[in-house]
């Protein structure tokens, strides 16, 4: 392997993994934190770059591409399919609300 694609694939691999940590996040605490904005924007991104790739024939640029556009669909559902644990908790109420008062006794 020539030294260029030895950096190609070293930053592929630190690119995609960095976005793993998010998506153990989404899956714990929700994704009340993200906005579907940025997870569209970052999602056309991606998916341009994969397109880049493939008209360059770059495996490193496609593999890595397709990995982390798998990624962001996944914390797209992640999402949509978790609400903020605080949200969640409270039964969509803020905390510190009449209701939870009364339930706490004060």
């Amino acid at each position: 392997m020539e030294f260029r694609e030895t950096v190609g694939t070293m930053a592929a691999i630190c690119t995609t993994g960095a976005f793993i940590p998010q998506i153990v996040k989404l899956r714990k605490q929700g994704g009340e934190d993200l906005s579907y904005a940025m997870l569209a924007v970052y999602f056309v991104g991606v998916a341009l770059w994969l397109i880049y790739g493939l008209m360059l024939h770059a495996p490193s640029v496609i593999w890595a591409n397709a990995a982390t556009l798998l990624l962001v669909g996944v914390a797209i559902v992640l999402k949509a399919m978790h609400p903020g644990r605080s949200a969640a908790e409270s039964g969509g109420r803020a905390a510190g609300t009449p209701a939870e008062s009364e339930a706490a006794g004060d």
